[in-house]
């Protein structure tokens, strides 16, 4: 695998480890499980017994009960302190979309049962209580290469799965995707639920770059939006997300940079797509209405509009991917699961082919992204096809959008990757300069080795962006000689940030 993901912080991350090492001691005392018992004892009414093991998810620990008198049995699901950066939150969150999911679409979110903060609501904590649904497993687990010498290892396609097998499954996720496409919302930000069956965009995204910018870089939570932001447009998020990989860079102490030219790399790159996302250009790129980037003027083919920048948003989440896709014997999808990262977003991140094709990212691939770019595109064959099919078989054009199309157009123009790098910090610089650089720009003259690659773009920045530079990259390199963990208060981030943030350019 190459440098294709920038390194998180591993002093923040050794913290992290050291926090969650401490809370599973305390997860996995006789004295909590009987305490979790009780608590979900008092919620139902009826004994609750733990059915063994407790499972440990990504950011959750996930307990068994029986419920006496009950053929089903429910999960409790507790957000892990050290990893969950937003445990409240998430928690209301979460459990509003998957309600809203499961009173809206015929998509299988498990049913909530119960949710809630700390007492007296909660004697546990934050807390999330499911129907459990019994499955044979996950659809990552059906569609992996066997890894016999670790099976926690992340999965990879199986390359020797059959076209017939692999586009059964891609189908069953595709319906499913027309189905969270269908519901239109007003502005981008979180859901909360007002009623039984009321539901209002009431706060900020929660996702998942976000929470790794506070648990794996130490990144200060006041660059993050505020709770209670919702925003009007899709440019609005853009520049939020172009803001937040700044503030990644400003703000991560240690192993993000490795050079001078390194850090000048991810400074242009990050100060180019903002620019973009203020002037209104990312929304449109790869659409018809793109007439900026450099790869519009020789564009051969008519593309597709561009859908509202404002008014009309769609559900999106994260970690929607195989692995919380379970299914039954018959190789059905009986729930999709941990929804704690979904939110209502810009309906071009929809308009994307699915990230996880081949099981796991890009930047992680085993050998190099241009590898993964390779055999996604053989892949995206398949899909596509399950996707025209279940667009068929539904007889239905998602609200004007036919999304194989729009999913085809977005590999072929690069959208794709522009949505990507938005929401990923650490995959951004690879990204940024092997996929849109050029499809932005223009050409580079000649064989630019990789230090170099800010030289050809530098131009590009405003005056005032080009003078800070290097007292930034200068400072920048001073600090991370000191293998540290800095606490910011909220006045120096904002100072920090007005260095590098200019609103009049």
């Amino acid at each position: 695998m190459d440098d294709d993901r920038a390194d998180f912080d591993n002093v923040a991350w050794d913290r992290s480890d050291e926090a969650w090492e401490e809370s599973q001691k305390l997860f996995r005392r006789v004295s909590t499980l009987h305490k979790i018992e009780s608590f979900v004892t008092q919620k139902f009414g009826k004994t609750a017994t733990w059915v063994t093991p407790m499972r440990i998810g990504g950011y959750n620990n996930l307990y068994r009960m029986r419920i006496e008198g009950s053929k089903d049995d429910v999960m409790i699901r507790l957000p892990q302190p050290s990893l969950a950066q937003f445990p409240g939150e998430k928690t209301l969150r979460e459990a509003a979309i998957a309600s809203f999911i499961a009173q809206n679409t015929r998509v299988p979110a498990p049913r909530v049962l119960f949710h809630g903060l700390s007492s007296p609501d909660s004697e546990v904590g934050p807390f999330i209580i499911i129907q459990h649904v019994e499955n044979r497993g996950s659809m990552s687990h059906a569609l992996a290469m066997p890894n016999e010498k670790d099976p926690s290892e992340a999965h990879m396609l199986n390359p020797d799965v059959s076209e017939d097998v692999l586009e059964s499954f891609y189908g069953k996720v595709a319906v499913h995707l027309l189905q969270l496409f269908e519901p239109s919302f007003a502005r981008i930000g979180s859901l909360a639920q007002t009623g039984e069956k009321a539901f209002s965009v009431a706060g900020r995204p929660i996702t998942q770059n976000m929470n790794n910018m506070l648990q794996l870089a130490n990144i200060p939570r006041a660059t993050l939006p505020p709770k209670d932001r919702t925003y009007g447009t899709a440019d609005e998020w853009y520049i939020a997300l172009a803001e937040m990989h700044i503030a990644q860079l400003v703000f991560q102490h240690n192993d993000l940079v490795t050079t001078a030219d390194d850090c000048r790399n991810k400074y242009v790159a990050r100060q180019l797509f903002r620019k973009l996302a203020k002037q209104g250009r990312l929304s449109t790129f790869g659409f018809v209405e793109d007439d900026w980037s450099a790869q519009s003027k020789s564009q051969a083919s008519t593309l597709s509009p561009a859908p509202s920048g404002s008014s009309s948003f769609r559900l999106w989440c994260d970690d929607l991917r195989p692995s919380n896709i379970l299914l039954n014997e018959a190789d059905d999808i009986v729930a999709v699961i941990d929804w704690e990262f979904a939110y209502i977003a810009p309906t071009q991140f929809s308009l994307d082919p699915p990230w996880w094709l081949l099981l796991n990212v890009p930047e992680m691939w085993h050998t190099n992204i241009e590898d993964w770019s390779h055999i996604y595109d053989v892949r995206l064959k398949t899909w596509l096809r399950a996707m025209e099919k279940a667009e068929e078989s539904i007889k239905m054009k998602s609200k004007g959008f036919t999304m194989s199309i729009y999913m085809r157009e977005s590999w072929e123009t690069g959208r794709f990757w522009l949505n990507y790098a938005a929401r990923k910090s650490w995959a951004f610089d690879t990204i940024f300069w092997k996929y849109l650089d050029k499809r932005f720009f223009g050409s580079r003259k000649g064989d630019i080795a990789k230090q170099d690659l800010w030289k050809t773009r530098v131009h590009l920045l405003s005056e005032r962006e080009r003078s800070i530079m290097e007292s930034f990259v200068e400072r920048k390199m001073e600090e991370s000689k000191e293998r540290i963990l800095v606490d910011w208060d909220d006045e120096q981030v904002k100072e920090r940030l007005d260095e590098v943030l200019f609103e009049d350019d």
